[in-house]
């Protein structure tokens, strides 16, 4: 089965490429386009040198930039405030940010009770 074309607002991947960044902000939410029209930091201005530069596997702590068409292809290593996890930018990511694919936290997995429980909480289900 071959795989589906990825469209975007009507626009193919070699066409979102083509724009620039002012003019991909007219095809995403208002949040992520006011982001992109009021500039970026000096963080991500460096960034997205790199980006533009050919680097891949690049490491950052920028997860608030919006992911842009020329972001797609590259492997960024995301800062979770512990360690950096690899990402594969793929095009159905366009238009959300770096930080919602590298989750900060991780799932609470409660053991026994600890020292100190009462006697009602120290009792564990059988089933």
């Amino acid at each position: 089965m071959a795989k589906k074309e990825f469209i975007f607002n009507g626009k193919s991947i070699e066409e979102l490429k083509e724009l620039s960044d002012k003019e991909f902000a007219e095809l995403i939410p208002s949040r992520e386009r006011r982001t992109i029209l009021r500039g970026y930091t000096e963080e991500q201005k460096r960034f997205i040198e790199k980006i533009d530069a050919g680097k891949n596997h690049i490491k950052t702590h920028c997860r608030d930039i919006v992911i842009l068409p020329k972001m797609v292809g590259k492997t960024i290593k995301i800062h979770t405030g512990r360690e950096f996890i690899d990402l594969l930018v793929q095009d159905e990511m366009i238009g959300h940010r770096l930080g919602e694919y590298a989750l900060t936290r991780k799932r609470v997995g409660h053991s026994a009770p600890g020292v100190g429980a009462t006697k009602s909480s120290a009792h564990v289900s059988v089933r």
